[in-house]
């Protein structure tokens, strides 16, 4: 068995889930802004999805990432630096909730959604918890005006997207993808982690497949059309 000691430099690696964040950033969030807003990133990853983002709108303001895996990071930096994106996207080789809530109009994430009893899985740095939204929860509780979040349909979602309402959030618009089982959420812990979600019908995936949502989460307005009940209606589909 793969120790946590032995993987936590590991670099997070599965090109369909990363593209997804790329699309979901690019139609949600950066194609949407106008002006030089400041995008904090939670989780950044090596940096591929934003790198290809802004290789494909834009958008003239700045995003601020946090990642706490070294390896990652300086591959993010070295990513960045032979785009020419080094007045875009700045890196931070340490704990986004180190900071004191850096100022921003957005927050976004592909956030750690793996479940399990403990950290001890092949990525520690993706345990999302006992039912893989602990870490999405604790981004939505920043009180952000605007939260994208990658949402997974095994991971509690109608009640990831309940504590959302809870916390002054509607869906705002969402895209939804469907993704196999790969090697993170392949290995055997894990996968009775899910099974045991999907018998306490708080996981929904067909043995085929599973559902990512990306989601844009705003503070509720007046008059705003709230796509929570659908988002629901679908990530429950399977």
């Amino acid at each position: 068995m793969v120790t946590s000691s032995a993987l936590l430099n590991d670099v997070f690696f599965c090109p369909e889930e990363s593209n997804f964040y790329s699309q979901s950033l690019e139609t949600l969030v950066l194609n949407q802004c106008v002006g030089s807003e400041v995008i904090i990133e939670f989780g950044s990853g090596d940096g591929s999805p934003v790198i290809n983002s802004l290789l494909k709108t834009s958008f003239d303001g700045l995003i601020i990432g946090f990642e706490l895996n070294a390896l990652a990071a300086k591959s993010a930096k070295s990513k960045i630096s032979s785009s020419k994106l080094n007045d875009k996207y700045i890196i931070h080789n340490c704990s986004f909730f180190d900071y004191s809530k850096p100022p921003a109009e957005y927050l976004i994430s592909n956030p750690p959604y793996i479940p399990s009893s403990d950290s001890n899985i092949y990525q520690p740095l993706l345990h999302g918890g006992t039912d893989g939204s602990k870490i999405a929860r604790q981004l939505l509780s920043l009180d952000y005006e605007n939260v994208l979040l990658l949402v997974s349909s095994y991971c509690n979602p109608v009640s990831l997207i309940k504590y959302a309402l809870a916390q002054n959030y509607y869906v705002q618009n969402f895209l939804v993808s469907p993704l196999k089982f790969g090697y993170y959420s392949s290995e055997p812990k894990v996968k009775n982690s899910i099974l045991q979600l999907r018998k306490n019908n708080m996981a929904f995936y067909s043995d085929n497949i599973y559902l990512l949502a990306g989601v844009l989460f705003k503070k509720k307005q007046e008059f705003m059309v709230d796509l929570s009940s659908e988002l629901i209606q679908v990530m429950t589909s399977l």
